[in-house]
């Protein structure tokens, strides 16, 4: 214990305390004292003090161990309550996750099974690595597979299945596996059928058709089964040719073509709408007039400058060509046209007098016939230098470049029937009209515009009119108009489509009746519906979109909810689910797909346990492939630690050999390699690109056309369509380039959440990326040569990125050839 010393007055206080020069004389006069026997007053009361302090300290020292001791004793006997409890109220936490906590039951034995069974049944070539042991074997609920190119993942998912079916007893009814595409089911399923005959069981094309499945031909029984519904059609698989059953259920999500019988239905609803809504025939006004309306051409355009010369000369002679083109269009008895008033009036063109041929006052616009191209183009006026062709096209040049008026240039008969029926108020044809939303890289008829626009905002998940509701526009510009008349002619599709009988419905519509927003709606469906969703496998999940997403959560959600009611009697229990993609291939977010939920997996499908799956084995390309890939790819965001290494068999690494755009000199190498026995791939970006190409190929694609189709060796395909395809030798023709701004999917991008945060313009951020991960999938098509070929620089996209700009210079895996990259 510590001691205090007691204030005492100065006399009193310990020798220790005094001055030295005091003490050392206090102990020698002390000393004699003693020993004379004399007693000093202050000496003994100094005693008396050191003997109090002294007593003190040991009486406490001895009481404190004997206090504690009894104390401890006493303790013993009483029970000490203490108030633990918080003041603070808490609710239980939320379980979010979409599966319950449990393990597929593999033990060591059936591992060790299983694996002596593939070594005996499979070639050496077909074993597994152990990166693919880990897909096969894993027990968690939920699984995310990183799968790059020719990493062998269609082989090792059939495994999964067979794990889940032949050793584990699941039956195949409570599974699904889901692919993208016709072509990759079609695929899936013979190699599902090949490799269960390998382990002796049969599977029909019937069971491996139900078992390996679209997206697409799942939701749809799910509708069929709600009162009402049940012969429903899905737009997107109206036809006017007869289709099977299983056809009917299985769609490309990518094709976006509008057949007869959809445009059809897509006519009937506008003529309605454009009939009883006064708005709506508004809203179409200014969108007609600006669809036909002539485009503007910068002053310093080339042609403006070039023809700008002749203005004088060009005016003499306007009214003689507006009588000839007139006759013209009267010989052809497309003139006059209802609707158009013929007058002619005079217009100032820079400085000099022109004429048009007639004004519409619907649309307050003024009109000039144009020169058909279906006539003869060497037609002359009497005594005339230059053709009526050529005159006309000088004509309309500085109409584009110094005519500020509202002008329809007509240019042929054919648009001019559009146009009239168009003002005649017959709107059972449709609009009548291209247009061209901002930011697409063409005009098209403007009800395919509106099922673009309106595909695009639901695969992200919303709804047409609150998303069209939350848009902003400048007051000038037409796309304000255009989504207005969307909003409102998409909510009366809907409601006409379902008066059809029987019923038609889009697929989106579908999916949106059963996802994470309408979770009621699960409710009405039977066990039987839901449990092929149970245990569901899906590849290529990286090209998934916001609306698939929320229909899988909300169906895992509502097999959980349902218990292990669902799966009493049965081998197969609980859910679980298993994704394979890879992040660099996703290249379809011009139609609403994100790799986000791929990349943010374990945030989007939460789960008690998940399992990670890194396959980076490229059983395809060598070594120089896969990096010359990677190295332009690697700039865009992705999951972190991919680095692929060739396996199987070794090749000679060539460089991907990069090139100025050489039509001929791209077909003499391509003829080489058919000739020396080569798989090729031409994969192009432009149609036209495909079609001049042909021209210097011709010969060996005849030849080939004559084979059966397994052994043809030369396809050719837009970059998108090669995906899960390879070939010996592959020529790339054009560049990977952003080439648009589109403020509309910006704003839709925001609204559903994807981009950065704060990011104006997320999907065009997007797209960029995108542009590397689709040059990405072109070079990782090739397993021994690739050729890239691309176009001079083009001066109009000159400052948009492109795929080729990461063209890494001195790099080993790159052969650059180009004219300026010598130079530079």
């Amino acid at each position: 214990m510590p001691q205090h010393t007691p204030d005492l007055p100065p006399e009193l206080r310990p020798l220790a305390e005094m001055p030295l020069l005091k003490r050392l004389a206090a102990r020698f006069f002390g000393h004699g004292l003693t020993r004379l026997r004399a007693q000093h007053r202050a000496s003994w009361l100094h005693g008396q003090a050191d003997g109090f302090r002294s007593g003190h300290s040991a009486g406490v020292d001895y009481g404190y161990k004997e206090g504690k001791a009894e104390g401890l004793e006493e303790g013993r006997q009483v029970l000490l309550i203490r108030d633990s409890r918080s003041t603070e109220h808490r609710p239980p936490n939320v379980d979010h996750n979409l599966f319950d906590d449990w393990r597929l039951p593999l033990s060591a034995d059936l591992k060790k099974r299983m694996k002596a069974d593939v070594a005996r049944l499979l070639p050496p070539h077909a074993q597994p690595s152990a990166a693919q042991w880990k897909m096969i074997f894993s027990d968690t609920p939920s699984t995310s597979v990183i799968a790059g190119a020719g990493a062998g993942k269609s082989t090792t998912l059939v495994l999964r299945i067979l794990l889940l079916t032949h050793y584990l007893g699941f039956e195949l009814s409570s599974m699904t596996v889901v692919t993208f595409t016709r072509e990759s089911r079609k695929d899936f399923i013979n190699k599902l059928i090949e490799l269960f005959g390998v382990w002796g069981r049969a599977l029909s094309l019937k069971e491996a058709r139900d078992l390996v499945r679209t997206f697409h031909s799942r939701i749809l029984p799910m509708v069929r089964s709600l009162p009402g519904f049940e012969r429903l059609q899905a737009f997107e698989n109206l036809s006017n040719r007869a289709q099977n059953g299983d056809e009917e259920v299985d769609s490309n999500p990518f094709d976006l073509r509008i057949n007869d019988a959809q445009r059809q239905q897509l006519n009937a609803c506008f003529h309605s709408l454009h009939t009883r809504d006064e708005r709506f025939r508004e809203l179409i006004k200014p969108l007609s007039r600006h669809a036909l309306q002539l485009k503007e051409l910068e002053r310093d355009h080339p042609d403006v400058q070039k023809r700008v010369a002749v203005t004088e000369l060009a005016a003499k002679r306007d009214e003689e060509l507006c009588d000839t083109i007139e006759d013209l269009w009267f010989r052809a008895g497309a003139w006059p046209i209802k609707g158009i008033e013929p007058n002619r009036q005079a217009f100032d063109i820079n400085g000099a007098t022109f004429h048009c041929h007639g004004y519409i006052p619907t649309l307050d616009a003024w009109v000039v016939l144009g020169f058909d191209p279906r006539e003869n183009p060497q037609v002359c006026r009497p005594n005339a230098k230059l053709t009526v062709r050529a005159e006309w096209a000088v004509k309309r040049t500085l109409f584009q470049a110094f005519c500020r008026k509202p002008l329809i240039w007509l240019d042929s008969y054919e648009s001019s029937k559009r146009v009239l029926a168009s003002l005649a108020g017959d709107a059972s044809a449709g609009p009548g009209f291209d247009y061209k939303v901002k930011g697409e890289l063409g005009s098209a008829p403007l009800l395919d515009c509106f099922v673009a626009a309106a595909g695009f905002i639901e695969n992200l998940g919303l709804d047409v009119p609150s998303a069209v509701g939350q848009m902003s526009f400048a007051k000038d510009d037409p796309d304000r108009y255009f989504f207005e008349a969307l909003s409102l002619f998409w909510r009366a599709l809907e409601d006409h489509l379902l008066d059809q009988k029987p019923p038609v419905m889009t697929y989106n519509r579908m999916f949106a009746l059963f996802s994470e927003h309408s979770p009621e709606n699960l409710k009405l469906l039977s066990d039987e519906l839901l449990r092929p969703l149970s245990h569901l496998m899906i590849d290529e999940f990286q090209d998934v979109s916001p609306q698939i997403v929320s229909w899988i959560r909300a169906s895992l959600a509502e097999i959980r909810s349902r218990g292990p009611a669902m799966h009493v009697g049965r081998g197969a229990q609980r859910s679980s689910l298993l994704c394979v993609g890879d992040d660099w291939q996703s290249i379809y977010g011009w139609r609403g797909s994100s790799p986000a939920y791929f990349m943010e997996f374990n945030k989007e499908f939460p789960s008690p346990s998940t399992t990670k799956v890194m396959l980076s084995d490229n059983f395809r390309s060598h070594q120089h492939i896969i990096d010359a890939a990677e190295h332009i790819v690697r700039a865009a965001p992705s999951i972190a630690g991919k680095k692929a290494k060739a396996s199987g068999e070794p090749k000679a690494l060539l460089p991907v050999n990069v090139m100025d755009r050489d039509d001929q000199g791209m077909a003499q190498r391509l003829i080489q390699h058919y000739r020396q026995g080569d798989s090729i791939l031409m994969l192009y970006r432009k149609s036209s690109d495909k079609l001049l190409i042909e021209q210097h190929i011709q010969s060996v694609v005849n030849v080939d056309s004559n084979l059966p189709y397994e052994s043809r060796r030369i396809k050719q395909l837009t970059y998108h369509s090669a995906k899960g395809l390879q070939a010996d030798a592959v020529f790339l023709l054009g560049d990977c380039q952003h080439l648009t701004s589109s403020p509309y999917k910006n704003q839709v991008y925001r609204m559903a959440g994807l981009g950065k945060t704060g990011d104006n313009e997320p999907y065009d951020n997007a797209q960029k990326d995108e542009i590397l991960r689709l040059a990405y999938v072109g070079i990782t098509r090739a397993v021994s040569h690739c050729y890239w070929y691309v176009d001079g620089q083009d001066t109009q996209a000159a400052n948009m990125p492109k795929a080729s700009d990461r063209i890494g210079k001195d790099k080993p895996f790159f052969a650059d050839h180009r004219q300026g990259q010598k130079l530079a």
